[in-house]
């Protein structure tokens, strides 16, 4: 197993981690997402075009735009990371992007977490609350206001942490947090963006979904395709925020916690354990941009029928062709057998 020093480390004794299972793991991780993500949500953002093209303004549509445009803007960004962990962690293209890089991700992975969030809650309101929340929230108006708000509030979630170097003296290396000169300053950071980047807003998702399924439990005359995608929401986004978010908040804050106890002598199995388990929440992390456009498939009612209207030009299309070749062989076998009669009396 390939070795190297804890990652940061100061002029205390050494702690080797196995560095090495980042450099195969990440790249791998990253390939996956990139066409993924790149035809997910291109055809998401596409479809909201189109829709806003033929006067189709739902406020669920620009809500899910919006996650998809943070995902491309993260996915932008892989391959440069690939780049990175197949050189061994020599970063190349300068300190500048290096932030630009490591921000990105963090601004894909809170605006995710909020425009769920939002999502989930319109969802509860329609569902919960449909008289009360008809002409107040279904409006695209209060959808453009939401996002603007989601936003602003992302970014200053974030903004903070461009003021934490990710590279080290020499250039070369692109932390995913930061060395550990800043430590003692980032861990409070993290600590606080944890709570009101994702806690609060995973404590309100639980919240509604668990009034939305008593509702659907309880309503037996509520309309069954409604129902169904809504039961269908709900389960992926407690699977994003079970598979994703909530591992990747845990030893993000595990591993920055036991570095700082390194840097006072500490090395334990447990601190080399965790390092790899974070690394391995990295690349769980940014799965949620490869599976983020599955929300619009399950939201939106028009992609859906969008969705089934091509499987049945498709089967359309692919009928005459299959007739044809089926008829060519019917008509092949009736040669075949006329030929075989014709032999058959000259022989007699």
């Amino acid at each position: 197993m390939a070795a190297s020093t804890w990652p940061g480390n100061g002029s205390r004794a050494l702690c080797p981690v196995d560095a090495a299972f980042a450099h195969r793991f990440l790249p791998a991780v990253y390939l996956t997402v990139i066409p993924l993500g790149l035809v997910g949500n291109g055809l998401g953002l596409w479809h909201l075009c189109t829709g806003l093209r033929q006067g189709t303004h739902q406020p669920l549509r620009l809500l899910v735009g919006n996650l998809g445009l943070a995902d491309l803007l993260y996915v932008s960004t892989l391959p440069f990371l690939v780049s990175y962990y197949w050189q061994s962690r020599v970063w190349l293209f300068g300190q500048g992007w290096c932030q630009v890089t490591r921000s990105l991700f963090h601004l894909n992975l809170y605006a995710s977490i909020g425009f769920l969030t939002c999502i989930s809650i319109h969802r509860y309101l329609g569902i919960v609350h449909p008289l009360k929340a008809r002409g107040r929230c279904q409006g695209a108006t209060s959808s453009v206001w939401i996002s603007v708000l989601v936003w602003a509030w992302v970014i200053a979630q974030v903004a903070p942490d461009l003021a934490f170097s990710k590279t080290d003296d020499m250039g070369r290396k692109c932390h995913d947090t930061t060395g550990h000169k800043d430590l003692g300053t980032y861990l409070p950071y993290t600590w606080a963006v944890t709570v009101t980047g994702f806690i609060i807003p995973f404590l309100l998702i639980i919240g509604c979904y668990c009034h939305v399924v008593f509702v659907l439990c309880k309503n037996n005359t509520m309309d069954l395709e409604l129902r169904t995608r809504s039961i269908r929401l709900v389960i992926l986004v407690m699977v994003l925020f079970s598979i994703c978010f909530l591992p990747y908040h845990i030893f993000r804050n595990l591993n920055l916690l036991f570095r700082l106890w390194h840097q006072q002598g500490y090395c334990t199995q447990v601190l080399k354990s965790t390092y790899v388990s974070y690394q391995v929440t990295r690349g769980l992390a940014s799965l949620n941009s490869a599976l983020n456009p599955l929300i619009y498939v399950i939201a939106s009612k028009d992609c859906m029928s969008r969705i089934t209207t091509i499987r049945q030009r498709a089967r359309r299309c692919l009928k005459p062709t299959f007739s044809s070749q089926t008829s060519c062989q019917a008509d092949e076998k009736k040669g075949i057998t006329i030929l075989c009669k014709e032999e058959a009396s000259d022989d007699l």
